[in-house]
């Protein structure tokens, strides 16, 4: 090490936005054994962590994710959603609403209930709500209903959006085409549509959230040819692991050669050991974030940052 070098570390002067050298050596330490990502929708709260999540947190930690947003898709879910970021500070975040498969549940007092979670700093998000026409497990009139009341709180409360949409591309345009005058950000969670809905998402503002569904699309017009494509700006693209949802089986035979050789054998160590169909875990992260960008052709450091920074601007992640 040269003496100037030595002099940087050694005696941290303030440098380039105020870090010190010291500082930017440990970033770059931590980057070069590491990603810095933000997992923005995994379900922690659902059962299956019930036993272990200090240790599911701390594999998440190890590799690489330094932000999780904890989904709420009810009003309980939403609280103990809430609940689990006051034990993980600064590492876990939490979305208050109630997914469309739950909009039948919906009550008077629900309105209120989400807005007083909305108000704890917590709390960064609205949702998961939306529309899913796909399985219809609450009424599509109840959904939509539902849908757009969820909306109009996050204009009140001026917090963003975490949708969901299945099958309801055109209800879900016609229902955010109420509020585009005073809409917050908003992110299409887990898309798994066609480039022209893509296109029009992208359109309307709104961020493209994708997971391991990657690895079983091998359709002509969905989210592997938009990515190759380039369609999805990197300042519009988000990543997620929808845990314990979305495992990505990088064994699929659907998954391309070149695809399979792009994956770390770091990534790859978190994904074999810890997650399965049953269970996938933020951890798994790394191998999304290299799937992504192996599709995309671009440098996995340069997808995972533009990410990472996508969802500190959008949720305000500190």
């Amino acid at each position: 090490m040269s003496d100037s070098k030595e002099k940087s570390v050694d005696n941290p002067e303030k440098v380039a936005d105020g870090m010190s050298a010291l500082k930017i050596k440990q970033i770059e330490d931590e980057v070069a054994s590491s990603y810095l990502l933000v997992d923005i929708g995994a379900n922690l709260t659902n059962s299956k962590y019930s036993r272990d999540l200090d240790s599911v947190v701390e594999r998440a930690k190890d590799a690489g994710v330094k932000k999780i947003m904890v989904t709420g898709a009810s009003v309980q879910c939403s609280k103990e959603a809430l609940r689990l970021t006051r034990l993980y500070p600064g590492m876990l975040y939490s979305s208050a609403g109630i997914h469309p498969h739950d909009a039948k549940t919906w009550t008077d007092d629900c309105y209120d209930v989400i807005k007083e979670l909305a108000s704890n700093p917590e709390c960064v998000a609205i949702g998961e709500c939306g529309l899913d026409f796909n399985r219809n497990f609450s009424p599509q009139d109840v959904q939509m209903e539902v849908f757009e009341k969820q909306v109009q709180l996050a204009c009140e409360v001026g917090k963003p959006l975490f949708l969901h949409e299945r099958d309801a591309h055109d209800d879900m345009v016609r229902i955010l085409g109420k509020f585009k005058d005073r809409m917050p950000p908003a992110v299409l969670h887990c898309f798994t549509g066609t480039t022209a809905q893509a296109l029009k998402y992208l359109e309307m503002g709104l961020y493209i959230g994708l997971t391991g569904f990657l690895w079983k699309d091998k359709s002509d017009d969905g989210v592997r040819s938009i990515l190759e494509k380039g369609l999805i700006p990197l300042d519009r693209l988000l990543i997620e692991t929808d845990a314990p949802f979305m495992y990505p089986n990088v064994r699929g035979s659907k998954i391309p050669a070149n695809i399979k050789q792009a994956l770390s054998d770091r990534s790859l160590s978190f994904l074999n050991r810890y997650c399965t169909f049953q269970r996938n875990e933020p951890c798994s992260l790394p191998v999304i974030v290299e799937m992504i960008a192996a599709y995309m052709k671009r440098p996995v450091e340069e997808v995972a940052m533009a990410t990472t920074i996508n969802a500190i601007k959008l949720f305000g992640f500190s």
